[in-house]
């Protein structure tokens, strides 16, 4: 077994190069925010140039605020059109195929000022919000599937460290002395296309999703030799038998789709604590904070407020890290639960030192303190776990439609905050995170009775426990019902 624990170059490589998609994303959602103040000067501008008159405020703010959440609508609908590629095309192939969105959408925004089309941004953003919806499905199903299970925490945390590193990127690129100009932000928007060329040259050399070739193509001499490739062993005899054990449930629970997914009893328990886990990194108040931190900043006397968040940005990064080293030592229940019940106290103290701000002047720097205490305890759990546990959560059947259905509920909750903020921090004022406080706390009260540890226990261990809990609750239904689970007695 100790191949299980060894990590070798083309599992690394896959990866790598997986995550590649991760950054991406990371880098579309952070990308938008510094260059704000330039770009409207370009929408009015060109507002003025068509119409003969300057955009009305009103006017700008509609603009600027679709420009801003279109990408999350893109998002929704992206990430419920995951498990129409990834069955279809595979794994790999589908990871492959969503570069085209990112290609378009490069071009569409690199050129919206030379074309003098603020629409083309929008439609751009649109775009490559597709691509990243895609993309938070396609890369932990991958990652989750070529890992060995004592490995499959540490690597799924890498989606979250690519989501980091991409929104650090962009702070700092965005930066008015490096792409953050007049002239360069086209240039800012339109990077993309670089990385979506190294991800299809790189792709090639992947191997497919080895439970993929066998539980769907029955391609079981293929998944052999990928195994053995990534494990760099000759000896993947337990790797095999556990996909072909859940090839054998799979037999019994047919492929699900996403309304049988919903209606269905035998996975609500599952998809439950699924969407549950993705609402809490979403409605955790991250964004917020990202959102309101320059302003805290400000406030505080920082001079350069854009380097501060770049600060929290590299806070950010460095607690992934961290995550990534104790995820599989700790559990993700407990880190997961570490990270709200943290992040609750320091939205505590946020609350306490924003409504002395006036009052107390030291306060400014608790503020600051609490913001970085914020970021770091969200990438210790509630960042990376929601994403790679709703792969472990389900077997081969459900999986694409359970990880559609997950990120369709993170992609809404991103939308719902991104749109609301603004208007409940104008009703809130510095109060605006004792609801974020509080919904933090019921997360941590949810995570405590309701979701299972899941380090060091194979996908079908993970699902049969489901099903078996499942099972004990529905004695009383018809025995018809009851076979439906499939023989869960064998397992």
């Amino acid at each position: 077994m100790e191949s299980e624990k060894k990590i070798t170059y083309p599992l690394l490589m896959c990866v790598g190069t997986a995550v590649i998609g991760s950054l991406q994303f990371g880098y579309n959602t952070g990308v938008i925010n510094a260059p704000q103040k330039i770009i409207e000067k370009f929408i009015n501008e060109t507002w003025a140039q068509r119409y003969q008159e300057p955009i009305t405020e009103n006017s700008l703010t509609a603009i600027w605020s679709i420009a801003v959440a279109i990408f999350s609508v893109g998002g929704i609908i992206g990430s419920f059109s995951v498990g129409l590629f990834v069955n279809r095309f595979g794994r790999k192939k589908s990871m492959l195929m969503a570069n085209i969105l990112s290609f378009i959408a490069s071009a569409l925004m690199g050129f919206s000022k030379m074309a003098g089309s603020w629409e083309m941004l929008i439609i751009g953003r649109f775009v490559v919000g597709l691509y990243c919806g895609l993309t938070t499905g396609f890369v932990p199903m991958y990652v989750g599937e070529i890992s060995p299970t004592t490995l499959r925490g540490a690597l799924g945390t890498l989606h979250q460290l690519g989501i980091v590193l991409g929104i650090l990127i962009a702070q700092v690129f965005g930066l008015e002395v490096i792409l953050g100009s007049d002239d360069l932000w086209p240039l800012l928007l339109g990077f993309i296309f670089i990385p979506a060329v190294f991800q299809c040259v790189l792709l090639p050399l992947c191997p497919e999703s080895p439970r993929f070739l066998l539980i769907n193509r029955n391609e079981e001499n293929k998944a052999k030799s990928v195994l053995k490739k990534l494990r760099g062993t000759t000896d993947v005899s337990a790797d095999m038998q556990e996909m072909k054990e859940e090839s054998r449930q799979m037999m019994r629970e047919k492929k699900v789709t996403i309304k049988e997914l919903v209606l269905s009893p035998i996975y609500r328990q599952p998809l439950i604590i699924a969407i549950v886990l993705q609402l809490s990194q979403q409605l955790s108040g991250i964004n917020a904070v990202f959102y309101y931190s320059t302003k805290i900043f400000e406030t505080a006397g920082v001079e350069q407020p854009v380097y501060a968040t770049i600060g929290a940005g590299v806070v950010n990064t460095a607690f992934t890290v961290v995550s990534l080293f104790i995820v599989e030592r700790t559990g993700r229940r407990s880190l997961h639960m570490a990270g709200l019940l943290g992040m609750a106290g320091s939205a505590v103290l946020m609350t306490i030192a924003l409504a002395l701000l006036d009052q107390v002047k030291w306060m400014s720097y608790l503020s600051i303190v609490a913001i970085f205490a914020f970021v770091a305890f969200f990438e210790i759990g509630p960042g990376p776990i929601p994403w790679f546990i709703v792969a472990e959560l389900f077997s081969q059947g459900p999986r694409p439609s359970a990880i559609a259905v997950a990120g369709l509920s993170n992609w809404t909750a991103n939308f719902i905050v991104g749109m609301g903020f603004q208007y409940v921090q104008a009703q809130c004022g510095p109060y605006v995170f004792v609801i974020f406080t509080v919904l933090l706390l019921f997360f941590f009260v949810f995570t405590y009775f309701k979701v299972p540890e899941t380090k060091g226990r194979t996908f079908d261990e993970i699902a049969s426990g489901f099903r078996q809990a499942g099972g004990a609750g529905r004695e009383k239904h018809s025995p018809d019902e009851l076979n439906s689970l499939g023989a869960d007695s064998q397992l």
